[in-house]
């Protein structure tokens, strides 16, 4: 049984993400609207999209742009203070992502009983948040020491806002990344909403078959025929809201259309 399937317990899942508004000490945070401010919203998204049946959703702190390689704890607490509070009302598995900072994510996902994390687990990046370089071996040793060995780890090997230092190709990444013993390995555009490159989806594929690749951005209902036939499953945000405008909140008849689609690739494999 794959990672995605004992998560999930479907085939070519779909996560879909809560854009948590600017958190503590980020720049848009909103300082008089205080917590409240904050869980409205998502759990607005979360009703919508737990309604048009997505498989998974990924809490993500996305508007706490510019983004950090090191959050502060006032994030970490705030994330994990919106989750909890909600947590009664979600109904499929939820991961936390806490850009760019897997220490953070690791705790968070530890504290609310999370499934997994995404962030950038391997390799060496400069990018315009500076230089991203995760360890991969102090990651994994955390995540025993806090008992967190249940929460999957899905890994971003072409990072948004960046390009990976030296000459390995994605496809020598994602081979790297499963050797390390990744979950998932996640493929990217430049920027959320932004599509990826079915090139480099296939070539980790083919890299790393044995892995799920997930495809992690520029995810639409139009497009997902020609993803779902390479990627063992996709993470959906920008293309779910209105006017497709990552911003703005969860449209539910996008949600509704690409969960549609989805189940007809779906019902088209089994056939």
């Amino acid at each position: 049984m794959s990672t995605l399937d004992r998560i999930f317990g479907v085939k070519k899942p779909i996560v879909a993400m809560l854009h948590l508004p600017g958190l503590p000490g980020r720049p848009l945070h909103d300082v008089d609207g205080g917590p409240e401010a904050i869980l409205a919203p998502v759990a607005r998204d979360l009703d919508a999209l737990q309604e048009a049946g997505v498989d998974g959703v990924l809490f993500c702190n996305e508007k706490d742009y510019p983004y950090q390689v090191k959050v502060g704890v006032e994030i970490a607490a705030a994330m994990a203070a919106t989750v909890g509070r909600l947590r009664e009302r979600i109904r499929v598995p939820f991961g936390v992502n806490l850009l760019w900072d897997p220490i953070a994510s690791l705790a968070v996902a530890r504290a609310t009983g999370a499934s997994f994390i995404r962030e950038v687990l391997t390799g060496v990046y400069e990018s315009d948040l500076g230089m991203i370089a995760p360890s991969i071996g102090d990651i994994s040793g955390y995540r025993t020491a806090i008992g967190a060995t249940n929460v999957a780890l899905f890994d971003n090997i072409s990072p948004e806002f960046s390009s990976p230092l030296g000459t390995r190709s994605v496809a020598d990444r994602a081979r790297g990344a499963a050797f390390m013993g990744m979950d998932a390995i996640l493929i990217s555009g430049w920027a959320a909403g932004s599509p990826m490159a079915m090139g480099d989806l296939i070539a980790a594929k083919q890299a790393a078959p044995e892995t799920p690749i997930i495809a992690n951005t520029g995810v639409t209902a139009d497009r997902i025929p020609e993803i779902l036939k390479v990627a063992d499953g996709a993470i959906v945000g920008t293309g779910l809201k209105v006017d497709g405008i990552t911003w703005n909140a969860v449209d539910p008849d996008r949600a509704r259309r690409l969960m549609d689609a989805v189940r007809r690739v779906r019902a088209s494999a089994d056939a």
